[in-house]
């Protein structure tokens, strides 16, 4: 059997960026490091590359094993490979980003990691090189939301326009035009009317839509702008 003959230890690691919506912002799953090094302060949910294991499987282990989720969108971000970048050893991270709907999460799996989701308005430091992370993470978002229509992988199954309109406002921090917004988003053919109102409002009850998902698959796949406008700001 051949062996190459590099004789350094090198780990690789994969940190995951969980975003979620809580119906008025954009909000990051992070964890109180209860182990060392760092212990106490902030982090991603991040994990080691197991032997004979797939990156991508890998990273759905990791965000399976904080949030009890599967089949969400995930995506391979970047590398990060500076030299010191992780004081006890030479460690390689793949870093993935992850949209999750937060309704849907296992809250007793996220307690047992001594998670939190907190506002991206109020994230504190965290360690290591996970804020670079952050940043690189929002801006591929922003950038993914205005042409893919991913920004839908936040919201519950059924959902007002208004509610939409409130998520694109949170990922941009932005306010957009109510009724541009609303022509927009309905000449997609996107959304597919259920015959629900709203019933949580304590105003008055807007209509409830679903996702078309093949019009979803389409927006994923093909060279289809979704919202381009969006990336001009």
């Amino acid at each position: 059997m051949i062996h190459y003959t590099h004789p350094n230890r090198i780990l690789v690691a994969l940190d995951c960026i969980i975003f979620g919506f809580d119906g008025e912002e954009i909000k990051l799953l992070l964890i109180k490091r209860n182990f060392e090094p760092e212990q106490g302060k902030w982090s991603l949910m991040g994990g080691f590359l197991n032997e004979g294991e797939d990156l991508e499987v890998a990273a759905n282990r990791i965000l399976y094993t904080l949030t009890g989720l599967t089949n969400n969108y995930l995506e391979q971000l970047q590398t990060f490979g500076a030299v010191n970048r992780d004081p006890v050893e030479r460690t390689i991270s793949v870093v993935y980003y992850a949209l999750v709907t937060i309704q849907d999460q296992d809250v007793a799996a996220i307690r047992a990691h001594n998670a939190s989701w907190i506002g991206l308005n109020v994230k504190p430091k965290l360690i290591f090189d996970h804020d670079k992370m952050v940043e690189q993470a929002l801006r591929q978002l922003r950038y993914k939301a205005a042409l893919h229509a991913i920004g839908f992988e936040l919201l519950p199954e059924k959902f007002t326009i208004p509610q939409l309109q409130k998520l694109y406002e949170a990922i941009y921090n932005r306010q957009l035009d109510r009724r541009n917004f609303s022509r927009k988003i309905l000449s997609t053919d996107l959304l597919v009317a259920t015959g629900e109102k709203d019933t949580t409002s304590a105003t008055k009850k807007g209509q409830l839509f679903r996702l078309n998902t093949e019009k979803y698959q389409q927006y994923l796949t093909d060279y289809v702008s979704f919202f381009p406008e969006l990336t001009l700001s």
